[in-house]
């Protein structure tokens, strides 16, 4: 029983959202990691998280149904009662918040709140049924864990952190439009218009090339503006230029499928390692630079 409930979180999202937020913390952090603050930081926002995925498992039942890949999810069996799920995120949302609030600091909670009102409220209810710019809408959730990281060490909202909030924004789009082109049958059997099925996939690879040279191009005023050093530079351009590459050999793949998966599976491998290298790229002091 124990399983079901965490799945009910979704923990690949939840690992992708706890790498996120590691490396907005590592970049704030300049080599000086307050472990504990690191610590309640990654679990709060990680409790937050979760809370929002069960709400989107209850709301989504009917969509779960009939995609291969989410029919044997818990509610679709129903071996959790919807009511009894909502009653987990509340816990699990109060755990979380409160964490923040309590123990990090407002700007911290209150990108927590904006992840979790534009998941849950902005996507999961409205765009995710009706219109092809959804992803766009759950972007700003999924930018969000990063900038949570970076203000729970700054307590402020400075210059880095609006680059790392728009970028990894930005890296939403092909990141999910990968996997919508890998699971285009799903996707298109439960009529939700993401792009490469409400229009098409050619269109969806273009625009994904467009938005994985945003995602480069924003990010590298991190180093324009002082933030990061000569190595982030470096390897951070080498692996958006093999992201590139993988966007360009996609309209002349044989087989979307399988070219979509190896590209979705790259783009979690670059966050990843981008992420990570936020603890050794970082440059100390950095520049004071605040927005609000």
């Amino acid at each position: 029983m124990l399983k079901k409930y965490l799945f009910l979180t979704k923990p690949g999202i939840l690992f992708g959202n706890f790498v996120t937020t590691l490396g907005g913390f590592f970049l704030a952090a300049q080599g000086s990691v307050d472990f504990l603050l690191l610590l309640i930081t990654l679990l709060g926002t990680t409790l937050v998280v979760a809370s929002g995925c069960v709400v989107n498992n209850v709301i989504d039942q009917d969509i779960d149904q009939k995609m291969q890949r989410t029919m044997n999810r818990a509610l679709v069996k129903k071996t959790i009662r919807p009511n009894v799920a909502l009653i987990f995120s509340v816990i699990l949302g109060l755990l979380g918040f409160g964490l923040l609030w309590f123990f990090v600091n407002a700007y911290a909670f209150g990108f927590a709140v904006i992840g979790f009102v534009v998941y849950v409220v902005f996507y999961s209810l409205w765009a995710k049924r009706t219109t092809i710019h959804q992803t766009v809408i759950g972007s700003i959730s999924g930018a969000s864990p990063p900038v949570i990281g970076y203000t729970a060490v700054t307590n402020e909202f400075d210059v880095a952190a609006l680059l790392i909030f728009l970028a990894y924004a930005f890296w939403q789009m092909p990141h999910s439009w990968g996997i919508a082109i890998y699971r285009f049958d799903d996707y298109k059997n439960a009529n939700i218009p993401i792009l490469p099925v409400a229009r098409s996939i050619r269109r969806t690879k273009v625009e994904s090339l467009l938005y994985v040279i945003l995602f480069a191009a924003v990010l590298n005023g991190l180093y324009c503006f002082g933030y990061t050093n000569i190595f982030f530079l470096i390897t951070f351009n080498a692996l958006c230029a093999y992201w590139v590459y993988l966007s360009i050999i996609g309209f002349k793949a044989e087989n979307d499928q399988i070219w979509a998966k190896r590209y979705f599976l790259y783009s979690v491998i670059l966050i990843t390692a981008l992420s990570f290298s936020f603890s050794f790229s970082y440059v100390s002091p950095a520049p004071h630079l605040p927005i609000f």
